[in-house]
C-alpha cells in the first residue's frame, strides 16, 4: 500500500479527508476535500471534479484504517492515491493546523 508520512506533505497537497461528518466539524485539516467513507462510492465523482489531473491524492482519516480502504480502492481506479500513515492523529501531534467548520482552532475527534 503507498503511504506518505505527515511530515513528507507540502502545504499545498491535495488531502481527501474520509472520517464521518462528527470528526470533520470537531477538525480537519484546512482545505482538505471531505467525502466520509461511508458515501465515498455515491460521491465518487465529487473527487475526480476536485483533484488535480496529474497530482497525487493523499487520503487522510483518524488513524489510517479508512484511508487505506479508500487509498486501495483510488489505486485499483488508475489514481494515484497515497495514504496519510497515522492519520488526523499523527497530523495534530506534528503540530500542524487543525480547523473545525467556522476556520477556528479544531481537534480530532
Amino acid at each position: 500500500m503507498p503511504t506518505v508520512e505527515v511530515g513528507d506533505l507540502a502545504d499545498g497537497d491535495f488531502l481527501l479527508d474520509v472520517r464521518e461528518d462528527d470528526e470533520w466539524q470537531a477538525g480537519h485539516a484546512a482545505g482538505a476535500l471531505h467525502i466520509p467513507i461511508s458515501e465515498f462510492v455515491a460521491r465518487y465523482g465529487e473527487l475526480t471534479e476536485a483533484a488535480p489531473q496529474d497530482g497525487r491524492v493523499h487520503v487522510i482519516c483518524r488513524s489510517g484504517g479508512r484511508s487505506a480502504q479508500v487509498t486501495m480502492y483510488l489505486v485499483q481506479q488508475g489514481i494515484d492515491a497515497v495514504n496519510v500513515d497515522g492519520g488526523m492523529q499523527v497530523w495534530a501531534a506534528a503540530g500542524r493546523p487543525v480547523v473545525d467548520d467556522k476556520g477556528t482552532p479544531g481537534f480530532v475527534l
